[in-house]
């Protein structure tokens, strides 16, 4: 892969006779392009053309390599053909009906996309010292994996803005609520749904249950007091809503990840 194109460079900008700058609009970039092309013709073709099909026989060699490289990683190290869930959450020959498939497979890529993805993002263009800051190894495949570089990703993206149609203030962009909104489900999914309780130990119907176990040797039995059976009726109903209620978080947590779906590409 390379990191960078020669005709983006200032040899390049010598040669075609017209800097170009280092950030502009789509707009800008095709008024400066039909500038130059108008200004100096040949020039601009061998700064835009004849430098390409020159990198392009130069770098064959490294070009094969990294292909070949990333061919290899995507097909058996990142996988990026389908949706795969961790094993913590789906043990591997387990059984898993695919309705309750969906949730950790959606999430999982989510931690992936973080940790792998927009960590490499975020400091693949940079210093050495950022390498060294997030121990990046010298050689390694698209796996390299940093919780806090990805993080630190999502907080620079969710801080971009961009001037107003009146020009009278910035918003934040559309780039910046996608960030923030992934963070919010990261953080969610990593943290916050790690610590949900089972709704029958929630609800004190499984503690219940144990008392029930000690006292008579067995649960759901024909010797209930009425008090006791007033409060297994109770618990019951509580442990009932909290599993639904479970379900329908899951249930918006996934629809939100869907709708950001498409800002999830690096």
């Amino acid at each position: 892969m390379r990191s960078n194109y020669w005709s983006c460079g200032d040899f390049a900008d010598w040669i075609r006779g017209t800097k170009y700058p280092e950030y502009e609009s789509s707009e800008g970039w095709v008024s400066i392009q039909k500038l130059a092309k108008a200004t100096h013709p040949l020039r601009f073709w061998i700064a835009e053309e004849l430098l390409d099909k020159l990198q392009d026989i130069v770098m064959f060699p490294s070009d094969t390599f990294y292909n070949i490289k990333y061919y290899v990683e995507n097909r058996w190290v990142s996988r990026t053909h389908g949706l795969t869930a961790h094993t913590k959450d789906i043990k591997p020959g387990d059984w898993c009906d695919v309705g309750y498939r969906f949730l950790p497979c959606m999430f999982n890529e989510l931690v992936d996309f973080v940790e792998v993805e927009l960590a490499w993002s975020f400091i693949r263009w940079d210093d050495k010292a950022q390498y060294e800051k997030y121990n990046v190894p010298n050689f390694h495949w698209r796996s390299w994996r940093s919780k806090q570089a990805g993080l630190d990703y999502l907080d620079w993206a969710s801080e971009l803005v961009y001037e107003n149609k009146d020009k009278t203030h910035y918003d934040l962009s559309p780039q910046a609520l996608a960030a923030i909104e992934m963070k919010t489900l990261y953080l969610w999914w990593t943290e916050e749904y790690p610590k949900r309780k089972d709704p029958i130990d929630e609800s004190g119907l499984g503690d219940f249950y144990n008392y029930e176990e000690e006292k008579y040797g067995t649960m759901f039995n024909n010797n209930r007091t009425k008090e006791e059976e007033e409060k297994s009726l109770k618990l019951l109903l509580l442990s009932n809503a909290i599993e639904v209620a479970q379900e329908q978080e899951d249930e918006d947590m996934m629809i939100r990840l869907i709708k950001v779906r498409h800002h999830m590409w690096t």
